[in-house]
């Protein structure tokens, strides 16, 4: 299912063999309802009209979802519960193939998890470019403990940053992952090591409730509108009930 550099030295695998799997979404069709091929068959709803699925050898599986700036995703948080990860056992794995594209303007770019801003119900999420710390272009997966801004801040600054500037117009597998006690960022396979990663946050993930997030891909919730808009191609999202193992993400990728 993926590049690798000798395939005589592997053992075929799918992303169910890993344990935990919730959900992994392989994007083969154009359309406007994505259902996920493996694990829970969560159905993702384009909430801008019909999507692209264009052919390119260079991605995992050979086809990629084609997501213009200002078009996004989601599943109703009611229709997806193992997606709602929370709380002190609230651990998770969550890796996106992606071709990052350019935006008209410079801001924050939402891949994919469950973060509302506007009601306080950030859980978790894959973003690149946030810049909070003061550093753009990199992987950060957000994670929050209280739902709203980091307590003595303006907004919520806690999750783990990568090191690594992401280009836009190449394939990349990134990922964040979170074990109870700290997140990680991940790049290709391997932690992302930078200032803030891994990042320590013990105590698990808030609890968003009835007016929590629904799971969205390429957009959130904030300010009252939707924004954070990603742009570029996503080949398969993957969501795990678990933290992976350095050597599962490496499969991974």
């Amino acid at each position: 299912m993926h590049n690798i550099p000798n395939p005589d030295l592997t053992v075929p695998f799918e992303p169910r063999d890993i344990p935990g799997l919730i959900s992994f979404w392989n994007f083969e069709q154009s359309g406007t309802r994505f259902v996920a091929q493996q694990g829970e068959p969560y159905c993702l709803q384009s909430q801008s009209g019909r999507l692209e699925v264009i052919e390119d050898a260079a991605c995992l599986g050979g086809t990629a979802l084609v997501i213009p700036e200002g078009h996004w995703l989601s599943i109703p948080r009611p229709e997806c519960p193992r997606l709602d990860i929370h709380g002190k056992d609230g651990h998770l794995t969550l890796v996106a193939w992606i071709n990052r594209g350019k935006t008209r303007e410079n801001h924050c770019e939402f891949i994919a998890g469950q973060w509302n801003e506007t009601n306080k119900g950030r859980q978790y999420g894959l973003f690149i470019n946030i810049g909070v710390w003061g550093e753009n272009d990199r992987i950060f997966g957000h994670l929050s403990n209280v739902g709203g801004p980091t307590p003595g801040y303006k907004y919520c600054m806690d999750g783990a940053m990568g090191g690594t500037k992401i280009a836009c117009d190449e394939w990349i597998v990134a990922g964040v992952s979170y074990d109870g006690q700290a997140g990680y960022a991940w790049l290709n396979g391997r932690l992302d090591a930078g200032g803030l990663n891994p990042y320590l946050l013990a105590g698990g993930l808030h609890d968003g409730g009835k007016d929590g997030s629904d799971f969205t891909v390429g957009a959130v919730n904030r300010s009252g509108e939707t924004g954070n808009f990603f742009c570029g191609r996503i080949a398969a999202l993957a969501v795990y009930s678990r933290a992976l193992t350095p050597a599962e993400m490496f499969i991974l990728s």
